[in-house]
């Protein structure tokens, strides 16, 4: 057979199925491929390695980045490639510094025990929360149209009222404006504190999230090193 290879041959190496190989083919993810004039598709070399190459990137940086870097390396265009790749790298940095946010804005809720455990009635309204707060009662609607604080209201009266939970949270995001935090890294935080209750258990949670983050970005350190790799099998000068 020399050079040739089957599709059967290339879905047996990656684990595959025959149909999974001919729409790689068709989106790009392969480079083209002859045919035989009986109209059978040719393989060779050069797609056993784009296989390989594609399934790497997948780990690393999930089939929608990899389809779009393989379809233009296959078509010539390295710049779209490469604009991909570092789009991808850059989310991670994104996710990277909003975990890092939020985890500095917990240690700050954390190192103020006034504001871990809400005390007080168990129902109050807007003027008697803006006091315990230290704040003006529109600040406090200024953080529950931006999703910060979820006050119940009286019935009849439809006044806000907070219960000790609330309270608790209000706490937490004026101390957390007082540092300047983002809202989005205080909302992380709230969002968190409600689903565990345990600021330990928020810490924890963080935690798993720093390690799966490690994992990720060295998974696409990974990919973009066959890729790498790849652009020199195809004689790129990188």
């Amino acid at each position: 057979m020399g050079n040739r290879l089957r599709a059967v041959d290339l879905a047996r190496t990656a684990g595959i199925s025959v149909q999974q190989v001919r729409n790689y083919v068709d989106t790009g993810v392969l480079p083209p491929v002859e045919r035989t004039a009986s109209g059978y598709r040719v393989f060779t070399a050069a797609h056993a390695e784009a296989l390989a190459t594609a399934r790497e990137a997948a780990a690393g940086h999930g089939w929608a980045t990899t389809r779009t870097v393989m379809r233009a390396v296959h078509d010539g265009d390295l710049e779209t490639a490469l604009a991909a790749l570092d789009a991808s790298h850059a989310e991670l940095d994104r996710e990277r510094a909003e975990l890092a946010a939020v985890h500095e804005a917990l240690g700050t809720v954390l190192a103020h025990p006034a504001v871990t455990t809400a005390t007080g009635h168990p129902r109050m309204r807007i003027g008697k929360v803006a006091r315990a707060v230290g704040v003006r009662p529109p600040v406090l609607r200024l953080w529950e149209a931006q999703g910060l604080l979820r006050p119940d209201r009286e019935p009849g009266t439809r006044y806000r009222v907070y219960s000790r939970s609330e309270l608790h949270a209000a706490q937490v995001v004026a101390l957390l404006r007082r540092g300047h935090y983002p809202l989005a890294a205080i909302s992380a935080v709230l969002g968190e504190l409600r689903a565990t209750g345990s600021p330990d258990r928020v810490l924890g949670e963080l935690t798993n999230r720093q390690r799966d983050l490690h994992r990720r970005s060295l998974h696409r350190l990974r990919a973009s090193a066959a890729l790498h790799a790849y652009l020199r099998y195809l004689g790129h000068t990188v």
